[in-house]
This record gives C-alpha cells, sequence and structure tokens, in this order.
C-alpha cells in the first residue's frame, strides 16, 4: 500500500516575517539603539516616581504601573532579538513589533499626562523669612491639588521630562515600524 498523500500546507509553517537583524547586530540599528533608550529612560521614569515615595497612588500608580510593564516587555523583546529566538518563532514580528509600539506610546502618553499633572497641581509654596515653615496654599485652578515637598516636586519634574523622552522613544519606534511593516 501506498502512504496518504500528505498536505504541504498542513506539515510547514511560513517563516517568521522580520526585517530587523538578530543578534547583537540589531543593537546598530536605530529600532535596537531606541528599544534601548526605552529600556533606559523607562527604568528611570520607574525609579524616580519610586524614589518620590508615590504622594499621589491614585495617579502616580499607573505611571508605576506602565512603567514597570514596559520595562519588562522591552527587555524581553529585546532578549528575543538579541538570542535569535524571533527567528524560531512564527509570526509577523514587524506586525508584532508596530502593534507594541502603538500600545506602549499609548500608555506612556497617558502616563506622561498624568504624570504631568501631579507635578503642575503642585501649589504649595513655603513663606521664606519665618521661624516656622508656613505652608500657603493658593487655589487650585483643577480638580486636584497635590502636596509635594521641593525634593517631590524636582523628581516629579525630571519624571516628567523622561516619560516625555520615553513617549518619544516609542513613537519613533512605532514609526520606523510601519516603514518597515509597509515594506
Amino acid at each position: 500500500m501506498s502512504e496518504p498523500a500528505t498536505n504541504p500546507a498542513a506539515t510547514s509553517f511560513p517563516a517568521p516575517t522580520i526585517s530587523l537583524p538578530l543578534g547583537l547586530e540589531v543593537l546598530r540599528t536605530y529600532s535596537g539603539a531606541l528599544v534601548c533608550l526605552e529600556i533606559l529612560f523607562g527604568g528611570l521614569v520607574w525609579i524616580l516616581v519610586a524614589s518620590s515615595n508615590v504622594p499621589v497612588p491614585l495617579l502616580q500608580g499607573w505611571v508605576m504601573f506602565v512603567s514597570i510593564l514596559t520595562f519588562i516587555t522591552s527587555s524581553t523583546y529585546l532578549a528575543l532579538l538579541i538570542s535569535g529566538l524571533a527567528d524560531r518563532i512564527n509570526t509577523d514580528w514587524n506586525f508584532v513589533d508596530v502593534v507594541y509600539h502603538f500600545m506602549a506610546l499609548l500608555l506612556y502618553f497617558a502616563a506622561f499626562v498624568l504624570e504631568a499633572a501631579t507635578t503642575a497641581a503642585s501649589n504649595i509654596q513655603l513663606m521664606p523669612n519665618t521661624t516656622a515653615n508656613v505652608l500657603c496654599m493658593t487655589y487650585p485652578t483643577g480638580n486636584i491639588c497635590t502636596i509635594l515637598d521641593k525634593r517631590q516636586y524636582r523628581v516629579n519634574v525630571a519624571a516628567t521630562v523622561f516619560a516625555f523622552v520615553v513617549t518619544l522613544c516609542y513613537f519613533c519606534s512605532m514609526v520606523m515600524g510601519i516603514k518597515r511593516w509597509r515594506v
């Protein structure tokens, strides 16, 4: 008896689609460098928000969640590219790259806005030339009023700036991913 004919489509999978180089060569591309910057500056946002003792947990909790989540996922994504495992997983990596960076851009933009709102809502000023520390609070212009000391204020300003930089990095990565995906 002869063996039954096998369907070639059932026994083979399409090759993974990836236009980024694998291994350490990925670090020589603009996309690889941007992922490294996303990890570096995202880690700084995480550290800065955590070091401010999170004075507004409702707003800054989201910033912490986003910074930790994207730090872990970007590190995993870079590890997949460097280790070459992306070549063994059959998927359209260019599409995954675009979707991931778009979602991270949305999350980080929201985190940036919330961190900026937390920092901008600090309307407390210490009165100089007094024997006691007297807090003078102006009327809040919005719905949020936070009480930050000078150190927390400075740390939150730095976290806001780095959150904006990370947002720009994710935007640039998404634009370059769209160009790779379309080609």
